[in-house]
């Protein structure tokens, strides 16, 4: 049996830190890469909501810049305690610790069950909504031993796999990550299913705003944070063009490993499986294949990353070089609508990484600024 004890590492928020990050966060053009930046380069959330409109204006935004308020944010805290979830800061103690260590992890993620699932190791299982008999059989049976074994097992609450999944794992403990806000989960049929979870060893996670209804674009952000919060990701019946397979490949950007369940060539739903496999992930005919492969990951605990900080402690802003509109322009200039990675626009125009980084939070922020996969960056076409 693993030994599923976890050392909590990180600094609480203070009530008044989080909600400038909830506010920072829910701006306009504000993702987690930008995020990190904003904290990095003016060392508080306050000091970088402050900014915002100017940096926006810089980068040429064509419209106005929209700062969440504090009466926002202090209304989704509202929301949070009276649904008896809460926010969870990427410096916090009960932040996953596996999530932790992607590029452009949530800065805070909405969380309700047991927090204790959100320290433990964990395997994520996902598959086809239209599963087979035998494949929803053999991910209840993955989901079950690995549980068995001290996982926590994570998957995305849809039907077909993800269900037997979470299902199997109900008592040894489940992760249940959302599209959509914490109260507007999805599929219908899951509802109660999510509560079973919530109310038991498990835990419901989800880095949108309280009310938020799903899109179709917001399954593959989902989708990440599955493969983010799990040490590997099993696929079980995954067609071409799956959301299964976009799973697996953010877990093998992340390092994660990946196992595949081959299934038959005539089954449409085997297709992405066996492609898996051909790219080499991991064949997993029996749970062993799993945890065998789980087992030298599971035995360290992973570092912690540095970035996306504060102290509990109020500290001076750290105000960041201003860029000349020349520097600006050699900035731009670099890019263009195929992606490149920021160290060789730092090499191209010899300019300091600090004012490079600025300078693509201020693009950013103006909606002109494409970010991708591995830290790649283009500028937006339709500018």
């Amino acid at each position: 049996m693993l030994d599923v004890s976890a050392k909590r590492t990180g600094v609480a928020l203070t009530e008044r830190q989080k909600i400038s990050w909830l506010r920072l966060i829910r701006s306009d053009n504000v993702g987690p890469v930008t995020f990190r930046d904003l904290i990095n380069h003016f060392g508080t959330a306050e000091a970088a909501l402050d900014a915002l409109p100017e940096l926006s204006r810089r980068g040429a935004g064509a419209r106005t810049f929209r700062v969440a308020t504090t009466a926002e944010a202090e209304r989704e805290l509202e929301i949070a305690h009276r649904l008896n979830a809460t926010f969870i800061g990427i410096g916090e103690p009960n932040y996953p610790f596996a999530l932790r260590q992607i590029d452009g992890a949530p800065p805070l993620i909405a969380v309700k069950g047991d927090l204790n699932a959100a320290m433990r190791p964990s395997l994520g299982v996902v598959g086809s909504r239209n599963a087979s008999a035998s494949g929803a059989k053999f991910a209840a049976m993955i989901a079950r031993d690995a549980g068995c074994a001290g996982y926590v097992i994570t998957s995305g609450l849809a039907r077909g796999i993800d269900t037997s999944a979470h299902r199997a794992s109900l008592e040894s403990g489940t992760i249940a990550v959302l599209a959509g806000g914490i109260d507007r989960p999805y599929p219908p049929e899951n509802v109660g299913l999510l509560h079973d979870i919530m109310a038991g060893s498990g835990l419901a996670v989800s880095e949108m705003p309280f009310g938020w209804e799903p899109r179709a674009r917001d399954f593959p952000r989902r989708n990440r944070l599955i493969a983010g919060i799990s040490l590997g990701v099993a696929i079980v019946e995954a067609a071409n063009r799956s959301g299964s397979l976009i799973t697996a490949r953010y877990a093998a950007d992340f390092g994660r490993l990946v196992f595949a369940v081959p299934g038959s060539p005539l089954d449409p739903r085997c297709h992405g499986t066996n492609d898996l496999l051909k790219q080499g992930a991991i064949v997993t005919t029996t749970s062993d294949d799993v945890l065998d492969g789980l087992a030298p990951l599971s035995q360290h605990t992973l570092p912690f990353p540095a970035g996306a900080g504060e102290p509990a402690h109020e500290m001076p802003s750290v105000q960041p070089p201003r860029l000349g509109d020349g520097d600006r322009a050699t900035i731009t200039d670099a890019l263009g609508p195929t992606p490149v990675e920021i160290d060789d626009v730092i090499r191209h125009t010899g300019l300091p990484a600090a004012e490079v980084y600025l300078a693509l939070i201020e693009l950013d922020l103006a909606g002109r600024l494409n970010r991708h996969p591995s830290g790649l960056v283009s500028l937006s076409i339709e500018q």
